[in-house]
């Protein structure tokens, strides 16, 4: 019973022999066109901040299973979390009465505009460390 009867065997070869022939092929889709390299991302305070802020406070109002975490745990300062409790306030009054959608694109902008005012608003908090 330990062996795969000679049949089989044959059979699986030749298969695994076709599929590495076709993968040979000229026939073969061309390769993927080479991945781009990442973004750097964001660059400024302001950028940083309003990714950040924007996606938890985003979070919050749908109420999603991380939306509990406190400021620490989701890597805001201070001040970044006043910018979100405000983000949160405005967008659940969006959300009464414009609904869900226009509440997130509320807090978008409500957030690019507290966090560019605030130079990224990441100097109030304790733990903050300049990049070195």
């Amino acid at each position: 019973m330990g062996t795969t009867p000679r049949p089989a065997r044959y059979a699986a070869h030749t298969l695994l022999a076709a599929l590495a022939l076709t993968g040979c092929s000229s026939s073969a889709p061309p390769p993927a066109a080479a991945p781009q390299a990442p973004s750097a991302g964001p660059s400024s305070p302001a950028q940083v901040c309003t990714s950040l802020v924007s996606y938890w406070a985003k979070e919050t109002l749908l109420g999603t299973k991380w939306s509990g975490l406190d400021w620490e745990q989701k890597g805001l300062s201070n001040a970044q979390y006043a910018i979100h409790e405000d983000a949160v306030a405005a967008g659940r009054a969006e959300e009464r009465t414009a609904g869900q959608a226009k509440a997130l694109e509320l807090i978008d902008r409500f957030v690019a505009r507290r966090c560019t005012e605030e130079g990224g608003a990441t100097g109030s908090s304790e733990n903050w460390r300049p990049p070195t």
